[in-house]
């Protein structure tokens, strides 16, 4: 648009006067960027429809009001890197193959102050890369511009990436951050940042002694940092004292000595870095050589995650591949194999380094420990989350099998049952699970049949005996069992499991919770909560009294309510009890016999009224 064309435009809009330089940019050729359409080209104007003609790469020739444009689109200048994708192709296809970081830095120049977001700069390199290739190619490119002195990198997207007028070297960037902050915590991570520039450049000569000094101060005194942080701390400590070239047994506390307690060994594992799992337990085998293998089993009893697989694979490298196999059946014996560890076992079971020794695992006893096991993770959650056991079980479409191929009839109906009854699945995951047993064992159809028609037995009972009932039931949920839990966690550390009086007594009372709980969810299951005024006085139901006269002539009055609502010395009685049962339905001057025990007592209605109006 000439300056002509933009004069006409203001003197129909003059609102647009103050867009006059961006107005006059819009000129034939210019490359645009459009909040909605994207990358294109001005093609032409229009001067008798005032249009914008604009081929974007989706549509050609598309016309576009200028006053609208004003605020949705951009004109991109000759420098920008989408203007030279298209104009010198050849060049930065190049850098965007051998020089990611170069094409960073030309990127940043074609920008006011050559800063921009990392958002905005992300953007367009993922336009200019291509999007099927950017993740890939940005994950190598934002390693190779961590190394380039030239360019800032934000630590947040919304902050800028920046181009620096004085390039700093990147190990000395991180020096700098090293030396503004106070935190043991953010030194040493910047310390292990700083070891990793240096290795990557291959920086031999650079001066760390007083990054050296200031980490071994913090591990050594700071109150800032728990076990593990420290033990990680004297690590890179001591990678950077033989970067110095400095003796590291003379650094004090050393990593052995962090390691010396073995009662913090099990804290200490839970929070190191993956990275150090494997060092860790090295430097426990050379600390403790006497008993680094009970130690080591100590650790992958409560091991989570990778760390399960470290324990094991450090076990085996140790020729413990067979009391490993010991170990891991006593476990599952003394129902004492934890999520993690079973898992593993799910992975490895058909992988050629561990198929043998796990062999004897895969049988139908460790899926009674899987269910164990999410049944009991489900019992701990405070709120409604994720179980891996549990989805690992139902994606895992061979797992069941695998496992029942040695079973029984009756086992795989236990089995069964004990999966019906299972807090950590939801019901289509169950019947889901169940096809893939009844496939092998036909017969269990039955069971589920018969769980499907005790669910549709309804139980009518008050709102008050419902929440004594579901307070009953969360008090077993999430204290006794809970408690019987951390009772027999207790009881195994009392040494021979055969003979502790403590741990089958306390595996006694979990049966009997567990037994309780089960119980609870089916009936609380079956409830529906009733206030009674649907009863008539017409016949005897749920919510009627019923006054009766005895075949001696005694009078009595009866109120028949809920199925948990008795209370026999007020002579409210549940429906479903024998007398309950007999009188429902029966209408003024029908006569009943009812058999309690051995003696026999003969009622005749005289009387029907209504619980809700007598209240």
């Amino acid at each position: 648009m000439n300056s002509e064309a933009v004069n006409a435009l203001i003197a129909k809009n003059p609102t647009l006067k103050a867009s006059k330089a961006k107005l006059e940019a819009m000129k034939a050729g210019s490359y645009v960027i459009h909040n909605s359409w994207g990358f294109g080209q001005i093609k032409s104007y229009n001067e008798g429809s005032q249009r914008l003609i604009i081929d974007f790469l989706e549509k050609k020739g598309h016309s576009m009001d200028p006053a609208f444009c004003v605020n949705t689109m951009q004109v991109l200048n000759e420098k920008h890197l989408l203007v030279r994708k298209q104009t010198e192709a050849a060049t930065i296809n190049k850098l965007i193959t051998e020089a990611p970081a170069e094409l960073i830095v030309e990127a940043l120049k074609s920008y006011p102050n050559h800063a921009t977001t990392a958002i905005d700069l992300e953007l367009t390199l993922a336009q200019v890369v291509g999007q099927p290739a950017f993740k890939k190619w940005w994950t190598a490119a934002k390693k190779a511009i961590a190394r380039d002195p030239r360019i800032v990198i934000p630590e947040k997207k919304t902050e800028c990436y920046i181009l620096r007028e004085v390039p700093i070297a990147a190990e000395d960037e991180i020096e700098d951050d090293f030396n503004a902050t106070r935190s043991a915590r953010r030194r040493i991570a910047l310390a292990e940042e700083l070891l990793h520039t240096l290795t990557a450049s291959k920086n031999t000569k650079k001066d760390v002694s007083k990054v050296l000094d200031a980490v071994t101060e913090a591990v050594k005194n700071s109150n800032q940092l728990d076990a593990a942080q420290k033990l990680y701390g004297a690590h890179i400590r001591d990678s950077l004292a033989r970067h110095a070239g400095v003796d590291v047994t003379t650094l004090e506390p050393s990593q052995g000595a962090l390691v010396a307690n073995q009662r913090e060994l099990g804290s200490i594992a839970e929070k190191i870095p993956v990275q150090f799992q494997g060092k860790f337990l090295d430097l426990v085998k050379e600390t403790h050589p006497g008993d680094y293998i009970e130690i080591t089993f100590g650790l992958l009893k409560n091991s989570q995650g990778k760390f399960t697989t470290e324990c094991i694979n450090f076990l085996v490298e140790n020729e413990q591949s067979q009391k490993l196999a010991e170990t891991l059946k006593r476990w599952q014996t003394e129902q004492n194999l934890r999520a993690p560890v079973l898992q593993w076992i799910i992975k490895n079971r058909n992988s050629k380094k561990f198929a043998k020794l796990l062999q004897d695992l895969i049988a139908p006893r460790l899926l009674s420990s899987i269910f164990y096991a999410i049944d009991y993770e489900a019992l701990q959650a405070a709120s409604a989350r994720r179980i891996p056991l549990a989805e690992m079980l139902s994606d895992d479409l061979e797992l069941i099998g695998d496992l029942l191929r040695e079973a029984d009839p009756e086992t795989a109906r236990d089995l069964a049952s004990a999966l019906l009854l299972n807090q950590g699945f939801e019901e289509l995951t169950k019947k889901s699970l169940l096809a893939r047993f009844i496939k092998i064992f036909p017969a269990i159809q039955s069971l589920v049949a018969s769980d499907a028609e005790s669910k549709e037995e309804q139980l009518l009972v008050s709102r008050e005996s419902y929440e004594r009932k579901r307070e009953e039931y969360e008090t077993i949920k999430s204290k006794k069992i809970p408690e019987n839990s951390r009772a027999i966690a207790a009881a195994r550390e009392h040494g021979d499991l055969k003979e502790n009086s403590e741990y089958k007594m306390a595996k006694q009372d979990q049966q009997v919770l567990m037994a309780q709980k089960a119980q609870l969810e089916k009936e609380i299951g079956r409830a529906r909560i009733t206030d009674f005024t649907e009863a008539t006085t017409d016949q005897v139901s749920v919510g009627s009294v019923v006054d009766v006269k005895t075949a001696s002539g005694k009078n009595a009055r009866y109120t028949i309510l809920g199925a948990w609502d008795s209370i026999p010395e007020q002579n409210i009685i549940a429906y479903k009890t024998p007398l309950g049962l007999a009188l429902l339905s029966k209408k003024v001057g029908d006569t009943i016999t009812v058999k309690i025990g051995n003696a026999e007592e003969t009622y005749t209605v005289t009387a029907i009224s209504r619980y809700v109006d007598a209240k």
